[in-house]
């Protein structure tokens, strides 16, 4: 399917996959950066993590451009590889910098609670996002729109 896609489509699902990569790993401070700090350094896992996340959700985000010469459909937009994205964010972040984890635990508890759990997280991310990428081009290849031609006049 990711085949016949035209070349305007395989473009956005580049630019999508390179700015998803580099809003993780900005915003994760994956990437040392002068805006983000990070107290604890990325597991080995983050990266992959980040990687597949940004890769799924450049396709994902490609399904929402029309094809030249295709009738629009009505699109409802799946909020599976939104959750999904904000999983994977999570999973890969610091323990201690997360302001939602370090309010409910404290550093500590972020280190020994929220820190075994990340790469579950992770796992929960990739798998909501590649549940929504599935469904898009299920749907895509299960209902094409076709135009009625003229009738009888």
């Amino acid at each position: 399917m990711l085949s016949t896609w035209s070349a305007r489509r395989s473009l956005v699902a580049s630019v999508a996959t390179l700015a998803t990569g580099l809003f993780i790993s900005l915003g994760t401070a994956m990437i040392a950066n002068p805006v983000i700090g990070r107290s604890i350094p990325p597991t080995w896992w983050s990266w992959p993590v980040m990687a597949v996340t940004a890769l799924l959700s450049g396709l994902l985000f490609a399904t929402y451009v029309r094809e030249p010469g295709a009738v629009p459909a009505e699109s409802q937009v799946n909020r599976r590889g939104a959750m999904g994205g904000a999983l994977s964010f999570f999973a890969v972040g610091c323990p201690v910098c997360n302001k939602v984890a370090l309010l409910l635990l404290g550093s500590a508890g972020a280190v020994q609670w929220f820190a075994p759990i990340q790469p579950y997280l992770g796992i929960a991310g990739i798998a909501l996002l590649a549940w929504a990428l599935r469904t898009r081009l299920a749907g895509e290849r299960s209902c094409p729109i076709t135009v009625p031609g003229p009738g009888p006049a």
